[in-house]
């Protein structure tokens, strides 16, 4: 049987082999350059790892003692696409009531899809595959506390500690951190001056 908790080293092999995190030299389409491209649906889509991975992740946020204390009565909520199987699979491992994820309006806006929303008063776990500005996850903590609800806690699989995150003291886990660069064009990006060209990449 294989072993289900891994350690920093074998989270990283796992993220690396499946290609969800690639190092080199990329133009995001935002027209910044960055040492390393993530695509963590690579690793998820493999049973096995997305299950490990959110055993991980799910291990971490029982360290907390305001999420430990209140399981299983709480709502796991996905931040993104990129955060639904992250959801499900945290479900699963802290026996959590429900998940439920957001999505863009047509006005660009982060909602819960209508007759699927926060209540007030409702304890609740944000997670998503991956945090890069922040942004999103900022939505959806305001979102939410507009709603009512209590946010226990924050988890990601990733953090390239590309932002500094500040979520008012709402605690933040993330399973491994992978230390990125990033250069708002290529006048200031140092691998530019080392590796030349960058390879175009998209979302």
């Amino acid at each position: 049987m294989t072993e289900i908790l891994m350690n920093q080293e074998e989270v990283l092999g796992v993220l690396f082999e499946t290609g969800a995190i690639r190092k080199g030299h990329f133009k995001l389409p935002t027209g910044e350059h960055t040492n390393h491209f993530f695509q963590l649906p690579l690793a998820l889509r493999y049973f096995n790892y997305a299950r490990r991975l959110s055993v991980g992740l799910s291990r971490l946020l029982r360290t907390v003692p305001q999420i430990s204390s209140l399981l299983p009565n709480v709502s796991i909520v996905g931040a993104s696409s990129g955060g639904i199987p992250v959801a499900y699979g945290i479900r699963e491992a802290l026996q959590a009531d429900q998940i439920m994820w957001v999505e863009k309006g047509e006005d660009g806006n982060t909602r819960f899809r209508q007759f699927d929303e926060v209540a007030p008063g409702e304890n609740c776990i944000l997670v998503d595959d991956i945090i890069l500005t922040g942004k999103t996850m900022k939505s959806l903590v305001n979102l939410i506390t507009k709603s009512g609800g209590k946010i226990l806690g924050i988890g990601v699989l990733v953090n390239p500690c590309i932002a500094k995150l500040n979520f008012e003291g709402i605690p933040i886990m993330s399973l491994v951190e992978v230390p990125t660069h990033h250069f708002s064009d290529e006048k200031i990006c140092a691998i530019c001056k080392e590796n030349g060209k960058p390879m175009q990449v998209g979302w």
